[in-house]
């Protein structure tokens, strides 16, 4: 089951996946937070700890789940007309309503950043919450929320890199304790972080998008969809890891130039 890490795809795929779902966990955080807050002070803490490891057993139950799903490869539905032709199987349908998913989640989470910050923040301080219990419930349901697009992404960014589907489950589930122990630890710095570039976290929704439109393609290619003619090929993940290491670097530069002139005009201050 672990020679899948004697390949380098399988590396990347787990750092990438990992540095994914830490950044786009920030507004899980961020509400998990909002709900232990409403807790005395002394149970706060423990709120979170225990809301965050029963999250991450649920995420590994989900990714279980949805990856028993997309191993189902058999089509159960031929489509065959004078335009289209395609094999219907489960993997193509979780695929495809996977990507259509993420294509609406990352442009709708963009919009409302963009548009209307902190507008969930509102509503969920707006909800009482009177127990511990209670606070861990509602933190396992916010999770749960949260959770899809999470697990969408893991399948999208390990589907099809190893003949075994156990080799892909292996690396979504380290990936997603990884993520979830990095956030019980730094929390609060991570969050910070973000605060302070909040382009990193659009950044990494709108790589939610390219990953969704990834998932429809691998799922036409893998129904072998034939659309007046022409067969659907799919996209290789080597141009996906390309894109969001270009980006990145991009935006590290740019953090780097943002820091510098802020230094320089507060010495110019200091000089006048």
């Amino acid at each position: 089951m672990f020679e899948i890490f004697a390949s380098a795809d399988a590396w990347v795929a787990l750092l990438t996946l990992t540095f994914l779902e830490i950044v786009l966990g920030i507004d899980n955080i961020v509400f998990i937070s909002i709900a232990a807050n409403k807790l005395p002070k002394e149970q706060q803490r423990k709120a979170t700890n225990i809301g965050l490891l029963l999250a991450m057993v649920q995420r590994i139950l989900l990714l279980m789940a949805v990856s028993f799903l997309v191993g189902l490869k058999n089509p159960f539905w031929y489509i065959d007309s004078s335009w289209l032709s395609a094999g219907i199987s489960w993997q193509s349908v979780i695929l495809f309503a996977g990507g259509l998913f993420l294509l609406f989640k990352s442009t709708s989470e963009i919009h409302e950043k963009v548009e209307l910050p902190r507008h969930d923040e509102k509503e969920l301080k707006k909800k009482k919450i009177s127990s511990l219990s209670h606070a861990i419930f509602q933190i396992i349901i916010i999770d749960f929320i949260f959770s899809i697009d999470s697990i969408l992404t893991a399948v999208g960014m390990t589907n099809g890199i190893s003949p075994d589907p156990d080799d892909a489950l292996v690396i979504m589930i380290i990936a997603v304790v990884i993520s979830i122990l990095v956030m019980m630890i730094f929390a609060n710095g991570i969050r910070n972080f973000i605060n302070r570039h909040p382009s990193m976290q659009l950044l990494a929704l709108s790589f939610l998008i390219l990953i969704g439109f990834m998932l429809i393609a691998e799922a036409a290619h893998l129904s072998h969809t034939v659309i007046f003619g022409q067969s659907i090929g799919a996209i290789p993940k080597g141009y996906l890891y390309f894109a969001i290491a270009f980006s990145l670097g991009v935006e590290v530069l740019n953090m780097r130039l943002c820091k510098r002139t802020e230094v320089s005009g507060a010495l110019e201050e200091v000089d006048h």
